[in-house]
């Protein structure tokens, strides 16, 4: 007598399941292309509706705010955490996609900064507050909680100190806040949009319900971005795009350990 399940289970994947099972590299390349896509969009909002770029203390100045926020702190870190889903990254040495993931980490982090530099300047040189609006507060919220996740992994898989049983027991945390700084990323990016809408047209929200061109291009740009972080975050989630659990040669190896 067969057991309960004992031929279903045999059959494998359900076809549904198995047809919504698009391979990775596929998907990797419209998620990249979708990437370029916001990068496209936010630097031409700026520079057709809001007069383009500076690095002066002016209005134009301001606009680096949003190119720079959305290419470090969606894009290039959506990139970042998706470098272990890359199946070339399941076999051979694990170290060198440790340099990639936090170098791409860094980079995000550094065009963060700028991104912070510009409208902290635009700011003072204008007399306007800073870090009054639940945008500034996330935003900031979101760079240092990045900051400190930066360092950590840093610390804890690339120097030679620590030992195996601590990045085991930190790894899982590490996951987590680094799902969590994208998902807060993309909560700053939509709000910080929809706050320079009230701020930039002309009558604030009296037009912006009107939906003029450049807040139908901009609410436009704010769908891309949650877009681009859902399915990042999907792929994250999806297991059979994890790496397997298997120990790569070097995969407890650090950055500095010394040579032997």
């Amino acid at each position: 007598m067969e057991p309960p399940g004992g031929a279903e289970g045999a059959r494998g994947p359900h076809p549904v399941v198995e047809m919504l099972d698009v391979p990775f590299l596929p998907f990797c390349i419209l998620l990249g292309i979708l990437g370029l896509v916001c990068v496209a969009f936010v630097s031409a909002w700026c520079q057709y509706w809001r007069g383009g770029f500076a690095w002066d203390g002016s209005t134009q100045m301001f606009n680096w705010h949003p190119v720079l926020m959305v290419t470090g702190m969606v894009v290039l870190y959506g990139a970042a955490s998706l470098v272990y889903r890359l199946p070339a990254s399941w076999s051979g040495p694990k170290l060198p996609w440790k340099v990639l993931h936090g170098s791409l980490a860094l980079a995000a982090f550094t065009l963060a900064v700028l991104g912070l530099v510009a409208v902290f300047r635009f700011h003072n040189a204008h007399g306007t507050p800073n870090m009054y609006s639940l945008h500034s507060w996330l935003g900031l919220a979101t760079i240092l909680l990045f900051s400190c996740q930066w360092l950590a992994g840093f610390s804890t898989f690339l120097l030679p100190w620590a030992p195996a049983w601590l990045r085991g027991l930190y790894k899982p945390v590490h996951l987590f806040f680094g799902s969590t700084i994208l998902l807060l990323a993309v909560a700053s990016c939509v709000s910080g949009i929809n706050e320079k809408l009230f701020f930039s047209l002309k009558d604030g929200p009296a037009q912006y319900k009107l939906l003029p061109a450049e807040a139908v291009f901009a609410n436009t740009l704010g769908l891309l971005i949650l877009l681009f972080g859902v399915l990042v975050l999907g792929a994250l989630a999806r297991p059979s795009w994890k790496r397997p659990d298997a120990d790569a040669s070097d995969s407890r190896q650090p950055l500095l350990a010394a040579e032997r």
